[in-house]
């Protein structure tokens, strides 16, 4: 029986096997190439989306876990790339191979939905589960301190 998933505002329909992991639902079956493959884990955080406005790694999350529910994928945080955390991203001139980038922004969306007002060591902690191997942290840390407007020094 067909499920719905609301993905970015738009209901979606599921006939499948349930036990897919919700991140090849999304890049596969809905074209939402944003959200990466990283370690297939859950240990980098490339494939964090979320459910229900939380943070959650898509490689180890079932797409039945998000019947009748609601997905934000990367593409849907913003229409036209204008999110405050996307925009402080290019001021900050975060992204260098960009490939954990949307990962790293969904998991710093749903920590500012939490935490408005964070300070440095609140940030470390809620972020420290993605990992860039490009070495961005400073650069991350001061885009979401910017947005958080606790800090806005460049601090790369």
């Amino acid at each position: 029986m067909p499920e719905t998933i609301n993905v970015n505002g738009q209901p979606q329909t599921f006939d499948g096997d349930g036990d897919m992991p919700l991140l090849w639902y999304l890049r596969e079956k809905l074209d939402l190439t944003g959200t990466k493959f990283g370690c297939g884990m859950g240990l980098c955080g490339a494939c964090t989306v979320h459910l229900d406005g939380q943070a959650i790694r898509s490689c180890l999350t079932p797409v039945s876990t998000a019947f009748g529910r609601d997905i934000t994928t990367i593409e849907g945080l913003s229409e036209d790339g204008s999110h405050p955390l996307q925009l402080a991203w290019i001021r900050h001139r975060v992204p260098q191979c960009g490939y954990c980038q949307a990962g790293q922004i969904m998991n710093a969306a749903s920590f500012l939905a939490t935490n408005p007002s964070p300070d440095r060591d609140a940030v470390d902690q809620a972020m420290q589960g993605n990992i860039c191997r490009c070495g961005t942290y400073n650069r991350i840390k001061a885009a979401i301190l910017d947005v958080a407007g606790t800090e806005s020094e460049d601090m790369a």
